[in-house]
């Protein structure tokens, strides 16, 4: 990716969803992309293909454009003529700010509503890491610091490695986080193909490994300034010797080394006082509790056609009532 490309890049989570490698890893798993771009302003999409309703474009944590870009109404003039000269229904954005939305709607004529449901987490919990080891450790909660260092002297040792026993091992442990959180997993072919397109300078498998086995595994990107944990899944078996508190910390420790200014635990969810998502909500901020949460608008769609849209959103809550 150009140096030109990285200066557009100016998403709060670091911008990896708009990388080259991140779209070619989509191609992988059988997903149309396109590209627009100009000015200041770029998007990479990726074509979606639903059941009756036909395609819709989506376009992850963009557009990416500047607010003061006087060309920006003719970038979504031509972002909406590529959409129907695909014949896309509509076109999903996630814009990084209030300020990109209410700019989205004032350049176009066309409706914009808010997506039936967000397609990327709307709150990131982000920590800086350009302090010490010293003030980050000092940062964290009492309990976490106390299981950061209860895994060191469990013994539990960390490696990085994509090799394929330990990729296996990873969705292995995907499948047993899966059913002990009741969520649906991608299939094994995700992963396996995350490790075979994405460049290795990229993509780190990091392993929690206790009296010879992997218990905790952690997938984690390195990206511009930005590192980010991705996909994690454990073993609840060995849930005592608290590896995953370990992994988080190796990773934040080889994230500094690495040059990144920012650690970013993904999403999270603090506006409900108790959802599902309250124990990784916990255990993330439990690192940096006096850091804020940063917050997105959320999924938007941009209806291109709309017969088309409104079966869509008739499909959906027909889904949801069943």
């Amino acid at each position: 990716m150009n140096n030109k490309k990285n200066a557009i890049i100016n998403s709060p989570d670091g911008g990896f969803l708009q990388s080259d490698w991140w779209s070619k890893f989509q191609e992988t798993t059988g997903k149309k992309i396109l590209n627009i771009k100009g000015g200041v302003f770029w998007a990479n999409i990726i074509e979606h293909q639903l059941p009756i309703v036909g395609k819709y474009f989506y376009i992850p944590r963009g557009n990416i454009l500047k607010i003061k870009d006087k060309n920006v109404k003719n970038y979504f003039d031509n972002l909406i003529g590529l959409a129907k000269g695909n014949n896309a229904g509509w076109i999903r954005i996630e814009p990084v700010s209030d300020e990109i939305l209410n700019l989205t709607k004032k350049n176009i004529s066309l409706p914009v509503m808010k997506a039936p449901h967000d397609m990327q987490p709307r709150e990131l919990f982000i920590i800086d890491i350009t302090k010490s080891i010293e003030e980050l450790l000092a940062a964290m909660k009492p309990k976490t610091r106390y299981n950061v260092r209860l895994a060191e002297k469990k013994s539990i040792q960390i490696i990085i490695s994509s090799k394929k026993e330990c990729i296996d091992r990873f969705c292995d442990l995907v499948e047993i986080t899966s059913v002990r959180q009741n969520i649906t997993p991608h299939p094994r072919s995700y992963y396996q193909k995350m490790f075979e397109t994405i460049p290795s300078e990229n993509i780190k498998l990091y392993c929690a490994e206790f009296e010879g086995e992997i218990i905790a595994a952690n997938i984690v990107i390195f990206f511009n300034k930005t590192v980010t944990y991705l996909h994690g899944a454990s073993d609840d078996r060995f849930r005592n010797v608290m590896a995953p508190y370990l992994l988080q910390w190796q990773q934040i420790q080889d994230a500094k080394k690495a040059g990144a200014i920012e650690y970013d635990f993904g999403g999270v969810k603090t506006n409900i006082a108790k959802n599902n998502w309250s124990g990784i909500t916990h255990f993330k901020q439990s690192f940096s509790p006096k850091t804020q949460t940063i917050k997105f608008p959320g999924a938007y769609d941009i209806i291109i056609n709309a017969p088309r849209y409104w079966s869509y959103r008739m499909i959906q809550k027909i889904k949801s009532f069943l």
